[in-house]
Order: C-alpha cells, then structure tokens, then sequence
C-alpha cells in the first residue's frame, strides 16, 4: 500500500498520453479528476476509465457531475439532472389533492434519493468513481457561484434532501463529498476569480451554514472546504486551516471521512496569509493543515502539463528533506472511496428496473 497518494490531477483528452500514464504510475498521485473535455461519447469514456485503472487499480476516478448546470457529461444517454434547487422547491410546493401536509416533503425526498441512484449508477456504468456532491450550501440569495447549486436556504431542508440523494449515491455503490464547508453561499464573490470573506462569527456559523455538516458528520464520506476566508474564525481560507478542518470538522463536528481541496488552481486557493503562493505550496499548505487530498485542476492542458510534474517533484522534495510527512490515515480514507464492487454495465442499467423507477420520479 502507498504510505500516502494526496494529488488528484487532471488529463488533457479522450486518452491518455504517455506523459499522463508516467504521472499517474507516481506513488504520491492518487486519482484523477475529469472534465467536459474528457468526453466525447460513453464509449471513448469508459475506456478513458479502464485506461487510468490499467495504471494502477487504486486510483480513484472522479468528477463534478451534481446536475443543474454542473453537469460534465450531458449526451450520449446520460439523463439531464434538475439542479438541487428543483428538489427544495418541490419541498415548497403545495401539497397536491388528497396529499397531507408532508407530501411534498415526501415526494421531494424520494426524487432526491433517484437522483442520487441515477447520477451514481450512471457514472459507474462507465468507470467514474466518485462525484463531488452533495452541494451542502445554503442559497443565501448572494452567491451567484452557488445559486441554484443549492438545495435552498433551510439547514433542515438541505439536510435531509443531501442525506437523500446520498442515499442514493451509496444504492448505486458509490460514496459522497459534501462542499463546500463552512458554507459558501452566504459572499457573493466568487472563489473561482476572487478571494471571498465572510466576515460571520464562528457560532453565526455552525448555527447556520455549517449545521448540515453536524447533523450529516456521520453519513458523510468526504468534505471540500470552501475557498473563503472567515477571519473572526482564522485569517486562512477554510481549506488551508486546521481551525476549520481539525479543530472545527473533526474535533467539534466528529467528521472522519476524507477531506479534498477544492481546485488550487481557483483565485482564492492561490493567496494564502497576505500573499500569493504556487501550486506546491498551496498544495503543502493544504497538507500541513490536515487535509488528505488535493485537487490539481486544469493544468494538464498548461504547458504540456508541467504544471502538475512540478509540483510532483516538489512534494517528493518535500517528503524527501522531511517538510511533509504522510499520513497512512489520509490514505486509508481515500481507498475508502473506491468503490467495494463492480457495477452494472450501461445496456444492463438501461433495463433495470430500478433505474427505470428512479427515472419517473425526477422532478
């Protein structure tokens, strides 16, 4: 067993290059990330999946794929998830003729629960892992960022609707990652292209945007911290604070799961204590702070990826001069995310039954 694989790195295309199978080969790698420019049919991406796993069996395979407008792959019979919002508006409606008042609660839980089979199910019938969902953010009416990504405004509600589709994420054999913690809906900025600060008290906080991460610390089976800066809590963003990540999410809320970076190559992961810090230290400063994973995105496609070779090198110099020490905890709860069995193919899930139930219940 690797003593500890934290890089999760992007590729370029349809198909790994040889450059990309020698990066993926590296001991300290421990998965890939795909984008929309990974797919170009079901097939080329199922095999792009059996590619990246004929490296090494344990990588682990995953995407942004949540519905709504974040959806990486959209034809080819992948079926156009609603945004989470849909389902907190269906909670909100009016019960229908003959309903009780909890119909639309009901009703709105239980399609929550096909989404996350049919999401699931369908990533796995072509070779992903694992999807960076559920969205756990409260729809502040701010961010645009996050938006109709979210369930809604109420704690509860969110709650019970992630805990919903996770339920069905984990039918279709596949685990979970809420995100973004504390919560990144309450600034309008977006982390992306700016530095967010959310300038709420810590118990402001864990009585709202942070509540469902309480509630759900036991159901959850990995985190991604938020790019934002909460200065009355630290003066680092959540991602790169052991504040928030030990102290808060693990002592306080009894979180055990996996914790990911969100992107290091987003605005707000590249400034860190009042200045701007490159990859390799952003991605030491992530260690340092008790997260297990870090994401690495977009740079396959920047200068012939020598973006993610170089902050390869950098964290074996790391390792190797002892700045960083791995964590044989941090890597057992990425393995945890690997999937426990095979799935159905694509032509086999088509026909099942409940794959077919969970299609009439989306919204």
């Amino acid at each position: 067993m690797n003593l500890h694989a934290p890089l999760i790195i992007d590729v370029a295309g349809f198909r790994l290059t040889a450059a990309e199978r020698a990066r993926l080969a590296h001991p300290l790698v421990g998965g890939v990330i795909l984008f929309g420019r990974n797919w170009e049919s079901r097939e080329q991406l199922t095999a792009l999946c059996r590619q990246i796993k004929a490296v090494r069996r344990d990588l682990l395979i995953a995407v942004d794929h949540e519905g709504g407008r974040v959806q990486r792959f959209r034809t080819g019979g992948f079926t156009h998830l609603p945004p989470m919002a849909a389902f907190g508006q269906l909670w909100c409606s009016a019960p229908k003729k003959g309903e009780g008042e909890g119909g639309p609660a009901l009703r709105a839980s239980n399609a929550a629960v096909a989404a996350g089979y049919v999401l699931g199910a369908e990533l796995r019938a072509c070779g992903v892992d694992l999807s960076f969902t559920p969205v756990l953010d409260l729809d502040h009416g701010e961010s645009t960022v996050i938006g109709d990504r979210a369930f809604g405004r109420d704690p509860r509600m969110v709650t019970v609707l992630a805990q919903a589709l996770m339920a069905g994420l984990r039918r279709a054999g596949m685990g979970n990652c809420g995100k973004h913690f504390p919560g990144h809906g309450f600034v309008p900025a977006d982390s992306h292209v700016a530095i967010p600060v959310d300038r709420r008290s810590l118990k402001a906080i864990l009585a709202d945007d942070a509540a469902p991460y309480g509630w759900l610390s036991s159901s959850l089976d990995a985190v991604m911290p938020a790019h934002v800066i909460y200065p009355r809590v630290d003066s680092r963003p959540a991602g790169f604070s052991a504040r928030w990540l030990q102290d808060v999410l693990r002592r306080q809320l009894g979180f055990t799961g996996a914790t990911f970076s969100d992107d290091l190559s987003m605005e707000a992961a590249r400034h860190i204590d009042g200045r701007q810090v490159g990859f390799s230290e952003a991605a030491l400063a992530v260690l340092d702070a008790g997260g297990d994973l870090v994401l690495l995105c977009n740079q396959s496609i920047v200068d012939g990826g020598e973006p993610i070779d170089q902050a390869i090198e950098d964290l074996s110099r790391a390792l190797a001069e002892a700045r960083w020490q791995p964590s044989p905890a941090s890597e057992e709860r990425r393995r945890a995310l690997l999937p426990a069995g095979p799935a159905p193919g694509w032509s086999e899930l088509m026909v099942s039954e409940r794959y077919m139930h969970a299609l009439s219940l989306l919204p």
